[in-house]
């Protein structure tokens, strides 16, 4: 029967990572995979376990039990997930990722490489890479017309975007993930991570800035700052600075990242109301009001991913499920017994992230191993899930909509962009590699 429920799970993966060509939503294959491994384990009364760590053994327990434990834990997840994504509509409401537009002047386009890389890099540790690629391509379709050179910039931009998501709490699903689950701590994520993230996206932007896409100078920078207001540039740097609250919430009161990010979220929809002059009572939405259809806070509700939202449930369970039937527990131990180094089973997992998406990946991962918190291989994964899936477009939340806003090509960003982001993961891993070895 376990060999039944590993081939759904398979079936299931293939169905996400082909959601292109088979034209559905791979949220509905997360979903209905989810619901079909707990079914049978359930109808055919297959045994479930929990982890004892410390021992390093599997524990009976009953299916419901296991359930609960799994769903508040992914529901931590979807919470702080969508208190993020809702600040983040908020600040685009008022037009405050303009201010970020205004700071960019030049017209060399090395500098603008240098000037987007940096931007996504920093915004990404704040508002998570997914969203600081959706804000930055925006702002590159106002400012460069020339669609080739676009391509380009949005590429080296994914690269950023995924390294900058990959030292911070908050800024990848993955990170976001390990952090929850208590694997890491803010402080040693950044010490672990920080540098050889930024070496990840170093490299491949300095490689880039010899070629000849980025040499020269744009003829026009097209710049408006009309759109420029006091109230946005203040809920700005509220947002942001609501959001960056989060992990110091965690830190004073010990609880859960979710209830920091509802109260940061409860302050920026205030300050939302307050200046929107509109009074909004989310229990009793009415279609026909005035009042209702000016509320900032209901136009972010309405415009976040919610499909993002029920594909993790669907494939967060999902792993739980192998989880829960001790498949992961076995697989790890076999992979220790063939793979005697960890480091190397932690490239892989990164680099099987351009492939596979990094959230399941990591979800295995954390089901898998029993080191204990901020071991060095709990960093190496957050380094590596978070940064490997740049060398395809489809490996990452960022290259995926990239290629939406953009229109990429799968083989042209193979071609000209994953060579870029293989080095740049490479001098990463190497930098964590002999960063651990030699300073730590």
């Amino acid at each position: 029967m376990e060999t039944i429920l590993l081939g759904i799970f398979i079936l299931g993966y293939l169905a996400i990572t082909l959601e292109h060509s088979l034209k559905i939503d791979k949220l509905i294959p997360a979903l209905a995979m989810m619901a079909f491994l707990w079914a049978l384990i359930a109808i055919f009364n297959i045994p479930v376990f929990e982890v004892d760590t410390e021992l390093r053994e599997l524990i009976p327990t009953k299916i419901k039990k296991i359930m609960a434990y799994h769903l508040s834990h992914t529901s931590e997840i979807l919470i702080f997930l969508l208190g993020a994504m809702t600040i983040v509509e908020i600040i685009d409401y008022y037009n405050g990722f303009e201010k970020i537009k205004s700071f960019i002047r030049t017209k060399s386009k090395k500098k603008l490489l240098w000037i987007f890389s940096i931007l996504a890099f920093v915004l990404s540790a704040i508002i998570d890479n997914l969203t600081a690629t959706i804000v930055l391509i925006t702002i590159l379709q106002k400012i460069i017309r020339d669609k080739n050179l676009r391509l380009w910039f949005a590429g080296l931009i994914v690269i950023a975007a995924n390294a900058g998501g990959a030292w911070s709490p908050i800024g990848d699903v993955t990170t976001t993930m390990l952090w929850i689950a208590d694997k890491v701590t803010v402080p040693m994520l950044l010490y672990y991570v920080f540098i050889p993230s930024v070496v990840c996206m170093i490299v491949p932007v300095y490689i880039a800035s010899f070629l000849k896409p980025f040499k020269g100078n744009l003829d026009k920078i097209d710049n408006d700052e009309s759109s420029i207001t006091k109230i946005g540039t203040r809920m700005l740097w509220l947002g942001l600075s609501a959001i960056l609250f989060v992990p110091f919430f965690k830190v004073f009161t010990g609880l859960q990242p979710y209830v920091g990010m509802m109260l940061s979220l409860a302050i920026v929809a205030t300050f939302a109301e307050i200046y929107s002059g509109t009074k909004f009572n989310i229990s009793t939405p009415n279609e026909d009001s005035i009042m209702h259809s000016k509320s900032p806070v209901h136009s972010a509700l309405t415009k976040i991913e919610l499909p993002s939202i029920l594909f993790f449930l669907g494939i967060l369970m999902a792993v739980a499920a192998l989880e829960s039937i001790g498949y992961l527990f076995e697989f790890a131990q076999y992979l220790e017994t063939v793979i005697p180094d960890i480091r190397i089973v932690a490239g892989f997992l990164g680099l099987g992230s351009a492939v596979i998406d990094n959230v399941p990946l990591v979800a295995a991962s954390i089901g898998m191993f029993s080191q204990p918190v901020d071991d060095s291989l709990w960093h190496l994964i957050a380094y590596a899930a978070g940064t490997g899936g740049s060398v395809l477009v489809i490996g990452s939340a960022a290259g995926v909509v990239a290629m939406g806003m953009e229109k990429i090509e799968f083989f042209w960003y193979l071609k000209n962009i994953g060579w870029l982001a293989f080095l740049g993961f490479l001098a990463g891993f190497i930098t964590f590699v002999l960063f651990e070895a030699y300073i730590l």
